[in-house]
């Protein structure tokens, strides 16, 4: 035998040839396991042409005699973002194979790593043998086995391997994973990109848990894969227990349909099909859903509902055991280009709560808003159109009081639009603003109090029967000065106008002169057909921000602030004139203190001069506290008081705003830098200093434990149904047990009422590779005292799947 070293022309040519060879037969036998999307073909050319090879290696020795290549010691290979280490690799150039040895490691180009003690193969890729294989991908996904053949450079069987998604214990590196799949023999077809298991134990904290003589899954990297889902487990008092089973079907690259059947136990089969498509510019999806019930009669609710008896609200007529009811919901959003989308969620149900009933994902929301849009957004200019329907998925019957459904409105459409040029106009910066609505509703949206009582004016008209019709433009100019004293002066122009129209229907006319009990209300007025508004605004914002540092090296800033508007009197409020549809809600506190325009929408316009007089205040300290204030007082200084004129809505009872001189407001926050924040905020009686609304915050986040704490009170309401105070608490806690389990809870509990509105506990386990949830819930319902539960769990194993209930049942505290 005869050994020498290699001049450097042949040692290069050899090398790369070697190389090549060595570095596209490893990674060829290392693909085919499940971690991997390409195929030997994919990876043995995915280095990009023209790539050089780098070798390095203590020794690199040919026999003549045997036609070996032999390097040794640290060999290391860099070829096309791919790299070889091992002590040991020879090739043979008379059987064409290839063997490396000694901690052999391959780091793919894509991070995925394959270490062996051994790896024999050929170099067409097409047989092999390796022993101790270990993989671990780039997502943290490992794979072992003694040993793995590769047959026909397609099929790769792996004896005696192990799968799991876990990462290994760094401290103790040989303990069991929290679960793991052993199987005496993986096969992976890389051309139908699938892995099979024989023989198959499904371990959990190292205890056998299943035996699995055969089963197949997809590639856990193929993102698309037709095959079973993972099945669901749902229980409901109306339907029972449900079992879900989900298929999927990979149609193509931009296309798919998924199949769901869910068997009741109490109403039968429950049918699903979902298809999407994607393309270039956006993506939609089409799903359908439909049952004949078993049972109809289950929903009757005879005792809520005395009066609808024989009247199913969830499958019409009592006794029909074939009753079909079913929804088609589709959703879509496209872009245009860079500035603008197009898009729709839209709904359409046999009844008003059937997605709800079924829990149909995507569909399931107690109020589902149906809408088709479009929007545009460049820079600080914005435009959005819109048509809408809401959907209130309840159980209350059409004929009952307290139903919702038939009462909501179609808005077609609804438009806003903001402009604000990138050049100042006259120093100052110009926004405009622009407003459309148009809304029809089919039924009187009129709310009672329950029963209703003619000694206490509760009776509110929400919504006409009818269709009205708004445009709005706005536009408002502001400039800056500052001072020599380091006082900031902010003067003010505004103007809004509106045009409206009304086609109110006799009904909604009557039912508004039934509202009699409410003297301010004229209901002598006649309904107009249309009419135009404005409001022109003047307004002057002062601010003098001082800031104080203490010696401690804490820094405090205190800034009085002051505003004047002057404006005239609002037009049409008082009357049956103009129906209120989107300034229903008004929470005045410290937050919209300083608001302009105190109204949530554009249907009422706050009118007469009034100013705004507070303080902020904010302070930071060395040890990491922080603190802040707000306070102030809001006074009608001419002119008539807008929230002192009711509307349909009495929308400005009890805001805090209804007098010359508003209620006090106020609030103030404190934080830390170990996870501790509170906040305290309420209205007070301007001349009695009596809570009128508070609140009451505060949180702790942090190991082991955290907690949050809330406090609410809002004073008596008569003229909204609610005779007396209402006070809640709320309160949650979560606690760390050990490294990975947790305890949760949470409740509810009216302080007016004495009774626990909801409640619920449940602990959970997560690590790296598994999730573990388990919940128990109660909710009362505060009329009937009628007590739900819910429970819910939820298994999920990374890169297999989640197993368990649809929803969890209670809100959870990190």
């Amino acid at each position: 035998m005869r050994e020498a070293f290699l001049p450097s022309n042949r040692q290069a040519r050899l090398a790369r040839l070697y190389a090549a060879t060595a570095l596209a037969c490893v990674l060829a036998c290392a693909v085919p396991m499940p971690a991997f999307a390409q195929d030997v073909g994919d990876m043995a050319t995915s280095v990009p042409s023209g790539s050089q090879m780098l070798l390095a290696a203590d020794t690199l020795v040919y026999n003549n005699d045997n036609q070996t290549v032999t390097a040794v010691g640290g060999v290391q290979i860099d070829y096309g973002g791919n790299r070889l280490v091992a002590q040991r690799v020879e090739y043979n150039r008379n059987t064409k194979r290839m063997v490396a040895s000694g901690n052999v490691e391959v780091i793919n180009s894509d991070g995925t790593k394959i270490n062996s003690e051994h790896i024999d193969i050929t170099d067409d890729f097409a047989d092999g043998f390796v022993n101790a294989l270990r993989v671990e991908t780039i997502d943290k996904a490992y794979f072992a086995a003694e040993s793995a053949e590769r047959m026909g450079g397609v099929l790769t069987t792996f004896h005696n391997g192990v799968y799991t998604a876990c990462e290994p214990c760094e401290d103790k590196p040989d303990k069991a994973p929290t679960w793991r799949v052993k199987a005496k023999k993986i096969i992976w077809n890389g051309e139908k990109k699938t892995v099979r298991f024989e023989n198959a134990n499904f371990e959990f904290f190292g205890f056998p848990l299943a035996y699995l003589p055969a089963f197949e899954i997809a590639d856990p990297t193929v993102k698309r894969k037709s095959g079973f889902l993972i099945p669901g487990i749902i229980f409901n008092d109306d339907l029972g227990v449900g079992v879900k089973i989900p298929y999927y079907f990979a149609l193509s690259p931009t296309y798919d349909l998924t199949v769901t059947g869910t068997g009741y136990t109490k109403q039968g089969f429950l049918g699903e099909a979902e298809w999407r498509q994607r393309f270039n510019n956006g993506q939609y999806s089409l799903k359908i859903a439909g049952i004949h019930q078993q049972d109809p009669d289950a929903f009757l609710d005879t005792t809520a509902f005395p009066s609808t008896a024989g009247h199913n609200v969830n499958s019409g007529s009592a006794g029909d055991p074939n009753k079909f009811r079913g929804m088609m919901g589709t959703q879509g959003q496209f872009a245009i280009n860079s500035r603008w989308n197009f898009g729709w969620d839209v709904l359409l149900q046999t009844d008003k709560n059937f997605s709800n009933t079924y829990n149909i994902d995507k569909y399931n929301a107690s109020v589902h808003q149906s809408s088709v849009y479009l929007t545009g957004l460049n820079g600080r200019n914005y435009f959005d159109v819109r048509a809408m329907h809401f959907d209130v998925q309840e159980d209350t019957p059409d004929d009952n009081i307290s139903a919702r459904s038939g009462q909501q409105p179609w808005v077609l459409p609804s438009l806003d639009y903001a402009y604000i040029p990138d050049v100042s106009v006259a120093g100052g910066q110009l926004s405009l603003n622009a407003n459309a609505r148009v809304i029809r509703r089919d039924d009187l949206d009129q709310a009672f109090s329950t029963p209703f009582n003619p000694l206490t004016p509760t009776e509110r008209v929400r919504g006409i029967e009818g269709e009205s019709g708004r445009v709005t433009v706005e536009a408002e100019w502001k400039r800056s000065f500052v001072t020599d004293g380091g006082l900031v002066l902010t003067p003010l122009l505004a103007l809004q106008g509106d045009v409206d129209y009304l086609n109110a229907s006799s009904a909604s006319l009557a039912a508004i002169k039934e509202m009699a009990t409410n003297p301010e209300i004229n209901t002598n007025d006649d309904m107009r057909s249309s009419f135009a508004r404005y409001m022109a605004t003047a307004g002057l914002e002062m601010r003098w921000p001082m800031l104080f540092s203490m010696a401690s090296g804490s820094s405090h800033v205190i800034e009085p602030m002051a505003q004047v508007f002057m404006r005239p009197n609002e037009q049409y409020v008082g009357g049956l004139a103009v129906p209120n549809e989107d300034a229903q809600s008004i929470v005045f506190d410290a937050t919209t203190l300083f608001e302009r325009d105190k109204f949530s929408g554009y249907d009422r316009v706050e009118g007469g001069s009034r100013a705004n007089v507070g303080f902020r205040y904010s302070g930071s300290y060395n040890n990491g506290w922080g603190t802040n204030a707000i306070f102030g007082q809001s006074y009608q200084i001419g002119g008539e008081n807008s929230f002192a004129a009711p509307d349909l809505v009495n929308v400005g009872a009890y805001s805090g705003l209804d007098t010359t001189k508003s209620d006090y407001v106020g609030l103030f926050g404190i934080n830390s830098p170990n996870g501790f924040a509170a906040s305290v905020s309420g209205r007070f009686d301007e001349q009695s200093f009596e809570i009128r609304r508070a609140e009451l915050k505060a949180a702790y986040s942090g190991l082991p434990v955290s907690l949050s704490a809330k406090y609410a009170f809002i004073q008596a309401q008569p003229l909204y149904g609610f005779t007396t105070d209402r006070h809640e608490v709320t309160l949650g806690a979560s606690t760390h047990l050990a490294e990975n389990w947790r305890v949760f809870g949470t409740g509810t509990y009216d302080l007016q009422q004495s009774l626990l509105v909801k409640d619920g506990v449940g602990f959970a386990y997560n690590d790296s590779c598994f999730t573990y949830l388990m919940t128990y819930s109660q909710s009362r319902d505060l009329n009937t005292r009628e007590v739900s539960q819910t429970i819910g769990f939820n298994l999920s194993f990374r890169t297999l799947g989640d197993f368990g209930s649809s929803s969890s049942a209670i809100d959870t505290i990190q």
